[in-house]
């Protein structure tokens, strides 16, 4: 498949500059993928899709402050770095945005005290910088002088709202640099309305890092190279879940995220119900049509960038077709699109 055909058309002004003033106040479009029909709903309803021995699975990651101002050491020009992979307690992968050229041996100084990073290597505008702080220290830095990484599209400044609304009510295993935004729809309320209509919640870990956002740089999509993220599932949560597929149950998956540790793990049972496996590790699958889904029944999901693997996952989930005809309807009536926009179900 090449990769204009999963490009559309959106007027600016329908991306969500912030979030609902209620997490489940958002829109909710529901597509019957069989019916090829759309419903027009609200979030708060989610609950009534599921039914009794279905699972909700989650991703519990939580968003690290990974942007960090920093100066330059020599001249004082400003600039930021984004953290994009921990290699050990010194030692990250980054982003570096700056107006001036910037050599392996540069060094950069923020917060109080001549705390400094200096720049080791350089591929592809990937830097590789030493912080020269231990692992603990680092973390207890970060929350005091780094910034939420809100994506680019989002035409302002953090602010303190977003220390909350950009992560979800479920998040407890820090390390994403940007936040599992199917999930932010969910509040306490809406999760155990699920819990009483007999269903169960069960959550996985994926660290949402650069190669969730890279852009497809080729034409043949399927020679791009998603960068590799970490996951995590852990056995009783395996145990639950093929439990659930075994006794005819269906599983809702939260966010693209989920969806790709689930599929990752799941192996073909010949005359049975297909299954996962428990696991932690690096996974850098990538899902674009055709796809056989092996474990996931249902995808809730956000308004996707064109262009991106996240909306080729939500188009081999749906069938490219019926996707784009949906987020035609979406523009037409005035959905908000993106990581604080409105959500989508897939059944």
């Amino acid at each position: 498949m090449r990769l204009s055909e999963f490009n559309y058309d959106l007027p600016s002004d329908l991306i969500a500059q912030y979030p609902c003033e209620r997490r489940d106040g958002s829109r909710l479009m529901v597509i019957r993928k069989i019916a090829k029909a759309i419903e027009h709903r609200n979030f708060r309803d989610i609950a009534e899709y599921l039914n009794p021995g279905d699972c909700l699975v989650v991703n519990d990651t939580k968003v690290i402050r990974a942007r960090l101002p920093v100066k330059r050491q020599d001249t004082g020009a400003k600039a930021e770095i984004l953290l994009l992979e921990k290699l050990n307690d010194k030692l990250y992968k980054c982003l570096v945005d700056t107006s001036t050229k910037i050599k392996v041996g540069t060094k950069f100084v923020f917060g109080e005290d001549g705390l400094n990073a200096t720049v080791r290597a350089e591929s592809d505008g990937i830097r590789l910088i030493e912080f020269n702080v231990n692992g603990g220290q680092f973390s207890e830095l970060l929350e005091k002088f780094g910034l939420m990484p809100l994506p680019p599209y989002i035409k302002r400044s953090a602010d303190k709202s977003d220390e909350e609304r950009y992560q979800t009510v479920y998040a407890k295993a820090p390390g994403a640099i940007a936040a599992p935004t199917a999930g932010l729809h969910f509040t306490q309320e809406v999760l155990e309305r699920i819990r009483a209509k007999g269903a169960s919640v069960e959550s996985v870990t994926l660290h949402v890092g650069y190669g969730t956002f890279k852009p497809v740089a080729v034409d043949d999509v399927a020679r791009h190279k998603l960068e590799a993220e970490y996951f995590e599932i852990k056995e009783e949560v395996v145990q639950r879940l093929n439990e659930i597929k075994e006794k005819g149950g269906k599983i809702f998956a939260v966010g693209t995220t989920t969806c790709r540790v689930l599929e990752y793990q799941a192996r073909l049972v010949k005359g049975s119900k297909n299954r996962i496996e428990e696991d932690k590790g690096w996974t850098n699958l990538f899902i674009y049509p055709p796809y056989n889904f092996k474990f996931v029944d249902a995808l809730i999901t956000n308004f996707h960038l064109p262009k991106t693997t996240l909306v080729m996952l939500a188009a081999a989930f749906c069938g490219k077709e019926l996707l784009f005809h949906a987020y035609e309807e979406a523009v037409k009536e005035q959905y908000r699109f993106y990581s604080y926009g409105d959500s989508m179900l897939i059944i």
